[in-house]
């Protein structure tokens, strides 16, 4: 029986060889002191990276089983509009269903709500093998992470009426943009106002393009001061669908994720809960809630890369032609090799970001219950600014390259691959919203641009040139001859190379102290950081299972090597101008 965990090996090398993994567990169980109070929960490190299995093989089992059997029905049905009211597939009810059953929600939240208290990279790997099944359904499912803003800024009230109804199943959204204001939340008008009679705040107004609309607990971004226009008026509201007083006016008719429903919303006189403080909805709550939805849509590509990856090489090896499989085809086995090349580099930016987040997430919560030490104040502000730094690189790169990975699929399909009885369409079409939504790729930039001209990616990259560097192993005979070499010398002699380039292009955009330049040549420069830093990151992994990513990092350095050489030629013609020439009427 197929299993999208243990089938996959290279998640599985991302959660057991990190030397991050047991400061990540200490924390996250608190030196384990939930031990002698829940059966379930781990003793020591071994323990709880077998608990971390287990969990991930029942997502994998059902994914394999239940949700991707499902993914075709799903998509041709879609959810319905009824009464003001979403129904979802038919099918969509039975995936919920063995979910829940299975207990796989409310996964990073503590024992003591009802929750499993997972690490967030264990969270990230369930995510990306249900988007390998199918990305629609995973937006649904994977929207329990809202649970942990309100677990963040909520009151133990608050904690105590909603969290365990998630982790019990229940489903969540986030109501952020509306008709009049998409990615520029400063200009949210959704209105909430006291209401004194009855001590509690109501919402009026409507939202728009919201994932999973009709939920059945919502975050909600309101303008709680009357007469402001800017995200200081901003704050967050929790609505409980058992109050009623929203309707959801419309399902979107989307492109791909059709099993996700994208609703508009009206809501009218809504009885709501303030969460958190008001005037910091928008300053720090959301931001907070973007940079964990944005994780997500990073797992969410990294699963559309893998099911990409599949239905590829899959095909590939079946379908002949001139009387061999096509796979034997130079010209079709570059593809694939990238794919896989662009597949496994993703996949490495992805879970060393989640490990970040886990560490800097994990000491913030110790917070809140003692005074930290000087070194792990240290701690949480070196691993708040990696998770930071690196967010953005995670969404924005993996999204481009599942939009690419399942491009290149339908290409190695032919003909076929333009048929809706082929799956590699709907991953086509489930992947175009993920550089899109939560931010789109230029956000993205806009978000890491600061740590290009601060210099901060050129240091980690520099400190992973110090760290690779140790990486040159030559293996010797019985008899202590040298006879092979892992080759890490002369790939980081491209690497020094690649970022020698990018440094110079920095510095010579920096040079003209010029802002529209700057903007013109961000996406570049952030492309180049981001290349040279994945081929960092899989070098290591190549270097501890040659067997799983040896041929990927050969290949995955010579794409990367071209693309900044394009980008900083791209970038010197830019600086050279003029400026005119990208100003379009």
């Amino acid at each position: 029986m197929a299993n999208y965990f243990s089938d996959i090996k290279e998640i599985q090398f991302e959660l057991e060889q990190s030397e991050l993994m047991p400061r990540i567990v200490s924390l996250k169980e608190r030196n384990f002191e939930d031990k002698d109070q829940y059966d379930e929960a781990p003793q020591d490190f071994a323990d709880a990276m077998d608990t971390y299995g287990k969990v991930l093989d029942i997502v994998g089992d059902i994914t394999a089983n239940v949700i991707a059997p499902n993914a075709e029905a799903v998509d041709a049905e879609g959810p319905h509009h009824e009464n003001g009211r979403v129904q979802y597939a038919s099918k969509t009810y039975e995936n919920l269903d063995a979910m829940r059953q299975a207990g796989m929600n409310g996964m990073t939240m503590p024992r003591r709500y009802g929750g499993l208290n997972l690490p967030v990279t264990v969270y990230t790997a369930a995510n990306e093998i249900v988007s390998t099944g199918d990305a629609g359904f995973e937006n649904i499912w994977s929207l329990q992470d809202c649970i942990e803003t309100l677990y963040q800024f909520g009151n133990e009230e608050q904690r105590q009426k909603y969290i365990p109804r998630v982790c019990k199943g229940e489903t969540m959204s986030m109501d952020l943009t509306e008709p009049d204001a998409g990615s520029d939340l400063q200009s949210v008008m959704l209105k909430a106002t006291f209401d004194e009679e009855s001590n509690c705040w109501r919402l009026n107004g409507a939202k728009r393009f919201i994932t999973n609309g009709d939920s059945d607990i919502h975050l909600v971004l309101a303008r709680s001061e009357a007469g402001t226009r800017d995200g200081r008026g901003l704050s967050m509201f929790i609505y409980d669908k058992r109050d009623g007083g929203v309707d959801v006016r419309r399902i979107e008719n989307k492109l791909g994720i059709h099993g996700s429903p994208t609703c508009e919303l009206v809501y009218k006189n809504a009885k709501c809960e303030l969460c958190g403080d008001r005037k910091l909805g928008l300053i720090k709550y959301v931001m907070s809630l973007m940079n964990g939805a944005r994780l997500g849509i990073a797992a969410q590509s990294v699963g559309l890369s893998q099911a990409a990856y599949n239905e590829a090489i899959a095909y590939a090896r079946d379908r002949k032609q001139f009387g061999k499989a096509i796979i034997e085809f130079p010209a079709v086995a570059e593809m694939i090799s990238n794919i896989k090349a662009r597949l496994d580099a993703g996949r490495a930016l992805l879970y060393q970001t989640a490990r970040y987040v886990d560490i800097y997430k994990a000491l913030e919560d110790i917070s809140r219950d003692r005074k930290l030490e000087p070194e792990e104040r240290a701690e949480l502000k070196q691993y708040s600014r990696l998770a930071d730094a690196f967010t953005p690189l995670a969404k924005g790169m993996n999204s481009e390259y599942a939009n690419q990975n399942a491009y290149d699929c339908i290409q190695i399909h032919g003909g076929s691959g333009f048929m809706l009885e082929y799956a590699c369409q709907r991953i086509y079409r489930d992947a175009r919203i993920t550089s899109i939504y939560e931010g789109t790729t230029q956000l993205q930039t806009v978000a890491a641009i600061r740590y290009v001209t601060n210099g901060f990616y050129s240091q980690v990259i520099q400190d992973f040139e110090v760290e690779n560097s140790k990486l040159e192993v030559e293996s010797c005979s019985p008899e202590g001859e040298t006879v092979a070499s892992n080759g890490v010398a002369e790939k980081l002699s491209t690497l020094k190379a690649m970022s020698e380039k990018f440094n110079a292009c920095t510095a010579a955009v920096k040079e003209t102290e010029n802002q529209e330049l700057l903007d013109l040549c961000a996406r570049h420069l952030y492309e180049m950081a981001a290349d040279i830093i994945m081929c960092h990151l899989l070098m290591q992994n190549a270097a501890k299972a040659p067997e799983l990513f040896g041929k990927s990092l050969q290949v995955y350095v010579n794409l990367a090597e071209a693309e900044v050489e394009k980008h900083a030629t791209l970038v010197g013609k830019m600086i050279a101008g003029p400026l005119e020439n990208y100003r379009q009427a």
